[in-house]
């Protein structure tokens, strides 16, 4: 039996369906059902209004009204540019926990062919793009209001308080900007007499609809960013010997990167992934041009082999440049770190996820390569990031749309289980944890 297994089997045996102090449940069955038409509703509405990073002033504005609403003891508004803070303050001594959704779009013209279809445009690079929510943040916002709304309800059953995080940028600031989690926290949302202790964050997935797929300890991928300009000597394309041709030098370069993960280094640690997106140079055919520039990036799941990958990657492009002539300049930018899940924390709360989605809807996944800028909090403090399933069970996972497609797609009806999962996390997490402060 493996170990991810063993914890889950471990957890319901120790802990228990719920916590002592939970009580009877069958109100917050009643506010769910209550809620979910409305988080429907907002989710259609944020999807057919997307908004690109740094830009969510329609999405900021619509969340802000409905925090206010619920009468939180504080609503903060232009953190990190767009972001948005709701607190709010249970009826019972407790620690503070912090829940968070993103709220950005994506550069994408959507196919998806739904009543309410985003027709949005924006600006992306200077250049006028069709924007819409690939990735489905809007889900992510409107299942963390609903979660506002159900816990404002029902303040009286919580101990503690509760952080709603609404950010910004997830997707990467506009190019010159800082923005996205980095910023939210530079700005003091993790600090200050609220300082949570804890914080959750979910993800919606092309898993089965209603599903909820977590992995102990790293999750998502650190993902950096890589830029390699190859230095030549241009000449006509009749004589390359008269010159030295960048071209060649980087096509020698595409292929070795694709030899360091499988043989430098410790894949006993965790996959990697080079990727190179971009190579641009020249301008004729018959020109052999001073420079090539290629883009990419590195997706690593151990800290180790993050640091051993990019020193053999710098000394892997600048030996084959040197034998050629040439010259390499090498830029690799950190953009975000291993996104995961705390063992113990994990451990603790998972009678609270099966809560909520169903003993057979909670189950391991994979290691995902894609990254996430949630692992900026989980620097700071311990940290869940679930994926919830919202794919259509008939239609086989291969052929799902998956995240930043055109086609991208949620069934509506996991949505409720997103929400049972914020709140459940917000009510059980002092229980769970033995951090509860009844005076």
């Amino acid at each position: 039996m493996r170990c991810h297994h063993l914890l889950f089997a471990t957890a319901l045996a120790v802990f228990g369906p719920l916590p002592a102090t939970a009580g009877d449940r069958s109100d917050l069955e009643t506010a769910f059902a209550a809620v979910e038409p409305r988080v429907i509703d907002w989710r259609r509405d944020i999807h057919a209004n997307p908004e690109l990073s740094n830009r969510e002033f329609r999405t900021a504005e619509k969340v802000a009204e409905h925090l206010r609403e619920l009468d939180l003891d504080e609503v903060a508004t232009g953190i990190a540019h767009t972001g948005v803070v709701g607190t709010l303050r249970g009826g019972r001594p407790g620690p503070v926990i912090a829940l968070r959704a993103d709220m950005d779009a994506l550069p994408v013209q959507e196919q998806t062919g739904l009543p309410f279809a985003s027709q949005a445009r924006g600006e992306y690079l200077g250049k006028e793009v069709p924007v819409m929510h690939a990735c489905g943040h809007d889900a992510h916002v409107a299942m963390l209001m609903g979660a506002a709304e159900v816990l404002a309800q029902h303040r009286e059953q919580l101990a503690g308080t509760v952080k709603f995080i609404f950010q910004p940028a997830e997707e990467g600031p506009p190019a010159g900007e800082e923005g996205g989690a980095a910023l939210m926290i530079e700005e003091g949302v993790l600090e200050g007499p609220a300082a949570p202790e804890a914080i959750l964050g979910l993800h919606v997935w092309p898993e089965d609809s209603g599903s909820l797929v977590y992995r102990s300890g790293s999750f998502m991928a650190a993902a950096d960013t890589l830029e390699i300009v190859i230095n030549g000597r241009q000449t006509h394309g009749s004589s390359p010997w008269l010159g030295v041709d960048p071209v060649y030098v980087a096509g020698q370069v595409i292929s070795a990167l694709q030899g360091i993960p499988g043989r430098h280094l410790d894949i006993t640690r965790g996959p990697a992934v080079i990727t190179i997106g971009s190579i641009q140079g020249g301008v004729r055919g018959n020109i052999i041009p001073d420079t090539v520039a290629m883009a990419g990036t590195i997706r690593t799941f151990d800290l180790g082999e993050r640091e051993r990958l990019h020193e053999r990657l710098r000394t892997t492009v600048n030996a084959i440049a040197e034998a050629n002539g040439a010259t390499a300049e090498v830029t690799i930018t950190k953009a975000t770190s291993v996104t995961g899940n705390d063992p113990q924390l994990l451990q603790q709360m998972m009678p609270t996820l099966v809560w909520a989605a169903g003993r057979d809807r909670v189950r391991e996944g994979n290691l995902i390569t894609g990254a996430e800028d949630f692992s900026y909090f989980q620097e700071r403090i311990p940290g869940l990031f679930l994926m919830l399933g919202v794919g259509d069970p008939d239609v086989p996972r291969e052929q799902r749309p998956s995240n930043h497609s055109p086609m991208f797609d949620v069934t509506e009806d996991a949505l409720i289980t997103g929400v049972r999962t914020l709140v459940g996390f917000a009510l059980d997490y002092a229980g769970r944890t033995g951090t509860a402060d009844d005076g």
